[in-house]
């Protein structure tokens, strides 16, 4: 199975890429999914054939006895090392985005040229989003470069948005992303989300279904003018924002689910800057629904 998000598409811990998936309980009459054979990062002790970290360097064997020592350093990814990765992305993103805040003006004279600055930086970090996707290991400096030009093009948005259209927005946004944020994080802890093969297949075909529309949205709307079908704007418009908040809020659980796999079945380090990646796009996601949201709901989208 292969994991995405509603940006881009990117390798998760699934089965079929060689991490733990979701179903990771033991199926009826076999084995548990972390001890199946051509699971890279299977259970250490299973000492499967297919597993190439099965005896090292999860465990030294005593040299008279034969018996497992005491686990030695692995290089495994830890939740330590999640949250510092996924602090990196952000504090770049954060940074870069104060920074085209304050340096990028968007008063009438500039705002063409500060818009133009945003959408190519816009458009480079979507191309090195799909790149880093579809490489088979992370890259830490393509990573750190798109949560850069990400940031660069979020500051100009959300500048245009609190300083010409609802002020306060960028804040406000910035809220709701962060109650969002922890809102499923206590949810998924506490158990009140399950996520599953079935979880996982609703949220990818409802994610697929509202980025169609909002493709075919964006094309009426370049052909034809105005805001298209009208998906982005008064009572439709808020519909979807809050569909779009609830699809992050899913992919959130998703990506909590990854990390989570990723750390039980010994995914090693550099795992971890991809879980930060996934985690920073889908943030994305979510807080420029929420600033849509709030501008329409100011009455002058």
């Amino acid at each position: 199975m292969r994991s995405s998000n509603p940006v881009f598409s990117r390798r998760g811990f699934s089965r079929d890429n060689g991490y733990a998936g979701f179903n990771t309980a033991p199926q009826a009459g076999g084995a548990a999914v972390g001890t199946q054979p051509g699971n890279p990062y299977a259970d250490p002790h299973a000492q499967q054939g297919g597993n190439p970290y099965a005896t090292n360097p999860y465990a030294q064997q005593d040299v008279q006895h034969g018996a497992p020592q005491a686990p030695v350093s692995t290089g495994r990814m830890t939740m330590d090392d999640v949250v510092m990765r996924t602090a990196t992305t952000l504090g770049v993103l954060v940074v870069t985005a104060a920074l085209a805040w304050a340096l990028l003006p968007v008063d009438d004279a500039n705002i063409s040229k500060s818009y133009g600055i945003a959408i190519g930086a816009g458009l480079v970090a979507m191309v090195l989003g799909l790149v880093q996707s579809f490489k088979r290991k992370a890259s830490p400096a393509l990573i750190v470069t798109y949560a850069a030009l990400e940031g660069v093009f979020l500051g100009v948005v959300s500048s245009v948005v609190d300083n010409r259209i609802a002020s306060g927005a960028a804040m406000q946004a910035v809220i709701g992303t962060m109650a969002v944020f922890v809102a499923v994080l206590v949810a998924y802890k506490a158990g009140w989300i399950r996520v599953n093969r079935r979880f996982y297949g609703f949220v990818m075909a409802a994610a697929l279904g509202f980025v169609l529309l909002m493709a075919v949205n964006l094309l009426f709307a370049v052909f034809g003018g105005g805001d298209g079908l009208g998906f982005r704007s008064g009572g439709l418009g808020i519909v979807f924002g809050i569909i779009g908040i609830l699809l992050g809020a899913c992919f959130l659980a998703l990506d909590f689910k990854q990390v989570e796999d990723g750390i039980a079945y010994g995914a090693p380090r550099e795992e971890a800057w991809l879980a930060a990646f996934g985690l920073t796009m889908t943030l994305v996601w979510i807080y420029l629904e929420f600033l849509r949201l709030i501008a329409i709901l100011q009455g002058n989208d």
